[in-house]
Protein backbone atom coordinates (compact mmCIF):
# COMPACT_ATOMS: atom_id res chain seq x y z
CA UNK A 1 0.00 0.00 0.00
CA UNK A 2 1.20 3.50 -0.82
CA UNK A 3 0.97 6.47 1.47
CA UNK A 4 -0.30 9.71 0.03
CA UNK A 5 2.20 12.54 0.06
CA UNK A 6 2.19 14.14 3.53
CA UNK A 7 0.98 17.70 3.08
CA UNK A 8 -0.18 18.40 6.59
CA UNK A 9 1.27 15.55 8.66
CA UNK A 10 5.01 15.12 8.67
CA UNK A 11 6.92 12.35 10.41
CA UNK A 12 7.63 13.34 14.01
CA UNK A 13 11.38 13.34 13.40
CA UNK A 14 10.97 15.88 10.59
CA UNK A 15 8.66 18.07 12.69
CA UNK A 16 11.24 18.17 15.47
CA UNK A 17 14.01 19.02 13.02
CA UNK A 18 11.89 21.69 11.36
CA UNK A 19 11.14 23.27 14.71
CA UNK A 20 14.82 23.37 15.54
CA UNK A 21 15.54 24.94 12.16
CA UNK A 22 13.00 27.69 12.68
CA UNK A 23 14.50 28.49 16.05
CA UNK A 24 18.00 28.58 14.63
CA UNK A 25 17.44 30.52 11.45
CA UNK A 26 15.67 28.70 8.62
CA UNK A 27 16.50 26.16 5.95
CA UNK A 28 20.19 26.92 5.73
CA UNK A 29 20.49 25.96 9.38
CA UNK A 30 18.53 22.73 8.92
CA UNK A 31 21.42 20.30 9.28
CA UNK A 32 20.02 18.26 12.12
CA UNK A 33 20.81 14.59 12.23
CA UNK A 34 18.46 11.77 11.39
CA UNK A 35 18.97 8.03 11.99
CA UNK A 36 22.58 6.95 12.35
CA UNK A 37 23.79 10.52 11.93
CA UNK A 38 22.12 11.04 8.56
CA UNK A 39 21.83 14.73 7.70
CA UNK A 40 18.22 15.84 7.23
CA UNK A 41 18.86 18.61 4.74
CA UNK A 42 20.96 21.66 4.05
CA UNK A 43 21.05 24.58 1.65
CA UNK A 44 22.74 23.09 -1.41
CA UNK A 45 23.20 26.30 -3.39
CA UNK A 46 26.86 27.09 -4.24
CA UNK A 47 28.90 28.49 -1.37
CA UNK A 48 29.86 32.14 -1.24
CA UNK A 49 33.24 31.35 0.34
CA UNK A 50 35.62 28.72 -1.04
CA UNK A 51 36.28 25.57 0.93
CA UNK A 52 39.59 24.51 2.37
CA UNK A 53 40.63 20.89 2.63
CA UNK A 54 41.19 19.39 6.07
CA UNK A 55 44.81 19.73 7.15
CA UNK A 56 45.12 15.93 7.42
CA UNK A 57 44.53 15.44 3.68
CA UNK A 58 47.76 14.48 1.96
CA UNK A 59 49.87 17.32 0.53
CA UNK A 60 50.45 15.51 -2.72
CA UNK A 61 52.37 16.25 -5.92
CA UNK A 62 49.49 14.35 -7.59
CA UNK A 63 51.73 11.43 -8.43
CA UNK A 64 49.28 8.70 -7.46
CA UNK A 65 51.66 5.71 -7.81
CA UNK A 66 54.03 7.43 -5.41
CA UNK A 67 51.16 8.35 -3.08
CA UNK A 68 49.99 4.75 -3.02
CA UNK A 69 53.48 3.45 -2.23
CA UNK A 70 53.80 5.92 0.63
CA UNK A 71 50.42 4.84 1.99
CA UNK A 72 51.48 1.17 1.86
CA UNK A 73 54.80 1.96 3.54
CA UNK A 74 52.85 3.60 6.35
CA UNK A 75 50.84 0.41 6.79
CA UNK A 76 47.63 1.76 5.30
CA UNK A 77 45.04 -0.19 3.30
CA UNK A 78 44.93 2.03 0.25
CA UNK A 79 44.38 5.46 -1.20
CA UNK A 80 41.28 7.64 -1.51
CA UNK A 81 41.13 10.25 -4.26
CA UNK A 82 38.71 13.03 -3.33
CA UNK A 83 37.16 14.93 -6.25
CA UNK A 84 35.68 18.25 -5.16
CA UNK A 85 34.90 21.87 -5.98
CA UNK A 86 35.74 24.97 -3.99
CA UNK A 87 32.12 26.17 -3.67
CA UNK A 88 30.29 22.85 -3.48
CA UNK A 89 27.78 22.68 -0.61
CA UNK A 90 27.80 18.87 -0.70
CA UNK A 91 31.60 18.93 -0.39
CA UNK A 92 31.24 21.12 2.67
CA UNK A 93 28.89 18.56 4.23
CA UNK A 94 31.42 15.80 3.61
CA UNK A 95 34.45 17.73 4.85
CA UNK A 96 32.89 19.55 7.79
CA UNK A 97 30.22 17.09 8.86
CA UNK A 98 30.75 13.44 7.87
CA UNK A 99 34.56 13.40 7.82
CA UNK A 100 34.71 15.65 10.88
CA UNK A 101 33.01 13.08 13.11
CA UNK A 102 35.76 11.75 15.41
CA UNK A 103 35.20 8.04 14.74
CA UNK A 104 34.89 8.44 10.97
CA UNK A 105 37.92 10.70 10.72
CA UNK A 106 40.04 8.49 12.96
CA UNK A 107 39.20 5.40 10.90
CA UNK A 108 39.87 7.17 7.59
CA UNK A 109 43.22 8.53 8.76
CA UNK A 110 44.32 5.19 10.19
CA UNK A 111 43.61 3.21 7.04
CA UNK A 112 43.93 5.57 4.05
CA UNK A 113 45.75 8.57 2.67
CA UNK A 114 43.40 11.04 1.00
CA UNK A 115 44.54 12.95 -2.09
CA UNK A 116 42.38 15.95 -3.10
CA UNK A 117 41.59 16.73 -6.74
CA UNK A 118 39.92 19.93 -7.97
CA UNK A 119 37.63 18.87 -10.82
CA UNK A 120 38.35 22.18 -12.56
CA UNK A 121 42.07 22.19 -11.75
CA UNK A 122 44.81 22.30 -14.37
CA UNK A 123 47.59 20.72 -12.34
CA UNK A 124 49.01 17.55 -13.83
CA UNK A 125 48.06 14.21 -12.29
CA UNK A 126 49.91 10.94 -12.82
CA UNK A 127 47.29 8.22 -12.53
CA UNK A 128 47.92 4.72 -11.24
CA UNK A 129 48.63 3.47 -14.76
CA UNK A 130 51.33 6.14 -15.18
CA UNK A 131 49.31 8.33 -17.56
CA UNK A 132 49.68 12.10 -17.11
CA UNK A 133 46.63 14.34 -17.48
CA UNK A 134 45.14 17.42 -15.85
CA UNK A 135 42.91 17.26 -12.79
CA UNK A 136 39.98 18.39 -14.93
CA UNK A 137 40.57 15.73 -17.58
CA UNK A 138 41.06 13.10 -14.90
CA UNK A 139 37.67 13.92 -13.37
CA UNK A 140 35.96 13.82 -16.77
CA UNK A 141 37.57 10.50 -17.65
CA UNK A 142 36.37 8.99 -14.39
CA UNK A 143 32.78 9.98 -15.24
CA UNK A 144 32.15 11.69 -11.91
CA UNK A 145 29.05 13.81 -12.44
CA UNK A 146 28.71 14.92 -8.84
CA UNK A 147 30.97 16.32 -6.16
CA UNK A 148 32.13 15.23 -3.74
CA UNK A 149 33.19 11.92 -5.25
CA UNK A 150 35.52 9.46 -3.58
CA UNK A 151 37.42 6.80 -5.51
CA UNK A 152 38.98 4.13 -3.28
CA UNK A 153 42.06 2.25 -4.51
CA UNK A 154 43.34 -0.86 -2.78
CA UNK A 155 46.99 -1.62 -2.08
CA UNK A 156 47.61 -2.99 -5.59
CA UNK A 157 46.13 0.11 -7.20
CA UNK A 158 42.81 -1.36 -8.29
CA UNK A 159 39.66 0.75 -7.95
CA UNK A 160 37.76 -0.81 -5.06
CA UNK A 161 34.75 1.51 -4.70
CA UNK A 162 33.33 4.77 -6.05
CA UNK A 163 31.05 7.06 -4.07
CA UNK A 164 29.47 9.70 -6.30
CA UNK A 165 27.94 12.50 -4.27
CA UNK A 166 27.37 13.04 -0.56
CA UNK A 167 26.42 10.11 1.67
CA UNK A 168 25.46 10.22 5.35
CA UNK A 169 28.20 9.39 7.85
CA UNK A 170 27.12 5.82 8.61
CA UNK A 171 27.38 4.88 4.91
CA UNK A 172 30.74 6.62 4.62
CA UNK A 173 32.05 4.66 7.61
CA UNK A 174 30.73 1.45 6.04
CA UNK A 175 32.51 2.30 2.78
CA UNK A 176 35.80 2.81 4.60
CA UNK A 177 35.47 -0.56 6.34
CA UNK A 178 34.34 -2.27 3.12
CA UNK A 179 37.63 -1.43 1.42
CA UNK A 180 39.97 -1.49 4.44
CA UNK A 181 38.85 -4.99 5.42
CA UNK A 182 39.05 -6.31 1.85
CA UNK A 183 35.35 -7.04 1.39
CA UNK A 184 35.49 -5.46 -2.08
CA UNK A 185 37.38 -8.56 -3.29
CA UNK A 186 34.46 -10.85 -2.43
CA UNK A 187 31.19 -8.93 -2.74
CA UNK A 188 29.55 -5.73 -3.89
CA UNK A 189 29.09 -2.78 -1.59
CA UNK A 190 25.31 -3.20 -1.86
CA UNK A 191 25.58 -6.84 -0.69
CA UNK A 192 27.91 -5.82 2.14
CA UNK A 193 25.46 -3.18 3.36
CA UNK A 194 22.50 -5.55 3.11
CA UNK A 195 24.35 -8.19 5.12
CA UNK A 196 25.31 -5.70 7.80
CA UNK A 197 21.78 -4.28 8.04
CA UNK A 198 20.05 -7.65 8.26
CA UNK A 199 19.82 -7.65 12.03
CA UNK A 200 18.84 -3.99 12.32
CA UNK A 201 16.30 -3.57 9.54
CA UNK A 202 12.84 -2.35 10.42
CA UNK A 203 9.73 -3.94 8.99
CA UNK A 204 9.08 -2.50 5.51
CA UNK A 205 6.75 0.48 5.54
CA UNK A 206 4.57 2.09 2.91
CA UNK A 207 6.03 4.31 0.24
CA UNK A 208 4.85 7.89 -0.13
CA UNK A 209 2.69 8.21 -3.23
CA UNK A 210 2.74 11.25 -5.50
CA UNK A 211 0.21 12.23 -8.20
CA UNK A 212 2.90 12.35 -10.90
CA UNK A 213 3.95 8.69 -10.43
CA UNK A 214 2.51 6.36 -13.06
CA UNK A 215 0.53 3.43 -11.65
CA UNK A 216 1.44 -0.23 -12.31
CA UNK A 217 1.84 -2.33 -14.33
CA UNK A 218 5.37 -1.01 -14.87
CA UNK A 219 5.91 -1.70 -18.57
CA UNK A 220 8.92 0.56 -19.12
CA UNK A 221 10.21 -1.02 -22.34
CA UNK A 222 11.34 1.68 -24.76
CA UNK A 223 13.60 -0.48 -26.89
CA UNK A 224 10.83 -1.28 -29.39
CA UNK A 225 8.54 1.73 -29.10
CA UNK A 226 10.26 4.95 -27.93
CA UNK A 227 8.51 7.02 -25.29
CA UNK A 228 7.22 10.52 -25.83
CA UNK A 229 9.04 11.93 -22.81
CA UNK A 230 12.14 11.09 -20.76
CA UNK A 231 11.68 8.51 -18.01
CA UNK A 232 12.45 8.95 -14.32
CA UNK A 233 12.60 5.83 -12.15
CA UNK A 234 12.71 6.46 -8.39
CA UNK A 235 13.84 3.54 -6.22
CA UNK A 236 12.75 3.89 -2.60
CA UNK A 237 12.01 1.63 0.36
CA UNK A 238 9.79 1.69 3.41
CA UNK A 239 11.03 3.29 6.63
CA UNK A 240 13.53 5.30 4.59
CA UNK A 241 14.29 8.60 6.27
CA UNK A 242 16.01 10.08 3.20
CA UNK A 243 12.95 9.13 1.11
CA UNK A 244 10.73 11.05 3.54
CA UNK A 245 13.01 14.06 3.16
CA UNK A 246 12.84 13.87 -0.64
CA UNK A 247 9.03 13.93 -0.56
CA UNK A 248 8.54 16.52 2.15
CA UNK A 249 11.14 18.98 0.88
CA UNK A 250 12.47 18.99 -2.74
CA UNK A 251 9.35 17.38 -4.21
CA UNK A 252 7.17 20.05 -2.60
CA UNK A 253 9.04 22.81 -4.45
CA UNK A 254 6.81 24.28 -7.21
CA UNK A 255 9.66 24.62 -9.69
CA UNK A 256 10.75 21.02 -9.23
CA UNK A 257 7.17 19.75 -9.47
CA UNK A 258 6.74 21.64 -12.73
CA UNK A 259 9.81 19.89 -14.13
CA UNK A 260 8.61 16.51 -12.86
CA UNK A 261 5.38 16.89 -14.82
CA UNK A 262 7.49 16.73 -18.00
CA UNK A 263 8.73 13.19 -17.21
CA UNK A 264 7.16 9.78 -17.22
CA UNK A 265 7.87 9.10 -13.54
CA UNK A 266 7.71 5.70 -11.85
CA UNK A 267 8.21 4.79 -8.19
CA UNK A 268 9.56 1.35 -7.22
CA UNK A 269 10.15 -0.30 -3.87
CA UNK A 270 13.74 -1.55 -4.06
CA UNK A 271 12.89 -4.42 -1.66
CA UNK A 272 9.76 -5.62 -3.42
CA UNK A 273 9.10 -8.36 -5.95
CA UNK A 274 6.89 -6.07 -8.03
CA UNK A 275 7.08 -7.15 -11.71
CA UNK A 276 8.88 -4.69 -13.97
CA UNK A 277 9.78 -4.59 -17.64
CA UNK A 278 12.95 -2.48 -17.79
CA UNK A 279 13.61 0.25 -20.37
CA UNK A 280 15.72 -2.20 -22.40
CA UNK A 281 12.91 -4.79 -22.44
CA UNK A 282 13.96 -7.25 -19.71
CA UNK A 283 11.36 -8.84 -17.44
CA UNK A 284 12.43 -8.74 -13.81
CA UNK A 285 11.37 -7.49 -10.38
CA UNK A 286 12.04 -4.20 -8.64
CA UNK A 287 14.33 -5.94 -6.14
CA UNK A 288 16.36 -7.77 -8.78
CA UNK A 289 16.63 -4.70 -10.99
CA UNK A 290 17.94 -2.63 -8.07
CA UNK A 291 20.55 -5.33 -7.41
CA UNK A 292 21.52 -5.49 -11.09
CA UNK A 293 21.96 -1.72 -11.10
CA UNK A 294 24.21 -1.91 -8.03
CA UNK A 295 22.05 0.48 -6.02
CA UNK A 296 22.90 0.80 -2.34
CA UNK A 297 21.19 4.07 -1.44
CA UNK A 298 17.57 5.12 -1.38
CA UNK A 299 16.14 7.20 -2.80
CA UNK A 300 17.97 6.64 -6.09
CA UNK A 301 16.74 8.54 -9.14
CA UNK A 302 17.57 7.13 -12.57
CA UNK A 303 16.97 9.15 -15.73
CA UNK A 304 16.42 7.52 -19.14
CA UNK A 305 15.95 9.03 -22.58
CA UNK A 306 13.00 8.31 -24.86
CA UNK A 307 14.71 5.21 -26.28
CA UNK A 308 15.53 3.66 -22.92
CA UNK A 309 19.19 4.61 -22.54
CA UNK A 310 20.28 5.63 -19.05
CA UNK A 311 21.41 9.25 -19.10
CA UNK A 312 22.52 9.56 -15.50
CA UNK A 313 21.57 8.62 -11.98
CA UNK A 314 21.42 10.42 -8.65
CA UNK A 315 22.14 7.72 -6.07
CA UNK A 316 23.27 9.92 -3.20
CA UNK A 317 21.85 12.75 -1.10
CA UNK A 318 20.13 15.32 -3.32
CA UNK A 319 18.35 18.57 -2.51
CA UNK A 320 16.78 21.51 -4.32
CA UNK A 321 19.61 23.02 -6.36
CA UNK A 322 21.17 19.78 -7.62
CA UNK A 323 17.87 18.05 -8.39
CA UNK A 324 16.57 21.04 -10.34
CA UNK A 325 19.77 21.26 -12.40
CA UNK A 326 19.83 17.55 -13.19
CA UNK A 327 16.23 17.58 -14.42
CA UNK A 328 16.91 20.63 -16.58
CA UNK A 329 19.97 18.88 -18.05
CA UNK A 330 17.84 15.89 -19.03
CA UNK A 331 14.87 17.87 -20.32
CA UNK A 332 17.09 20.21 -22.37
CA UNK A 333 18.92 17.14 -23.76
CA UNK A 334 22.16 18.73 -22.71
CA UNK A 335 23.75 15.28 -22.69
CA UNK A 336 23.64 15.18 -26.51
CA UNK A 337 26.14 18.03 -26.81
CA UNK A 338 27.92 17.68 -23.46
CA UNK A 339 27.92 14.22 -21.88
CA UNK A 340 29.68 15.57 -18.79
CA UNK A 341 27.04 17.08 -16.53
CA UNK A 342 29.45 19.34 -14.64
CA UNK A 343 30.76 20.92 -17.83
CA UNK A 344 27.22 21.47 -19.08
CA UNK A 345 26.25 23.10 -15.81
CA UNK A 346 29.18 25.50 -15.90
CA UNK A 347 28.40 26.57 -19.46
CA UNK A 348 24.65 26.91 -18.80
CA UNK A 349 25.26 29.19 -15.80
CA UNK A 350 27.36 31.68 -17.73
Amino acid sequence: MLRRAPLAILPLRLLLCAALAILSGGRAALAAAGPAGEAVTFDDTPLTEPLEHPDWFKHSFLDLPRDLEEAKTAGKRGLIVYFGQARCAYCKMLLQHALALPDVQAYARAHFDVVPIDIWGLQEVTDLDGKVLTERDFAVREGLNFTPSLVFYDTVGRPALRLRGYYPPYKLRAALEFVADGHHRRETFAAYLARGDAGLRFEPGDLIDEPFFLPPPHMLDRSRVPGQRPLLVVFEQGDCHACDVLHTQPLRDPGIRNLLEQFDAVQLDARSDTPVVTPDGRRTTARQWAEDLGLFYTPSLLFYDEEGWEIMRVDSVVHFFRLRNVMQYVLARGYLEEPNYQRWRMVSER
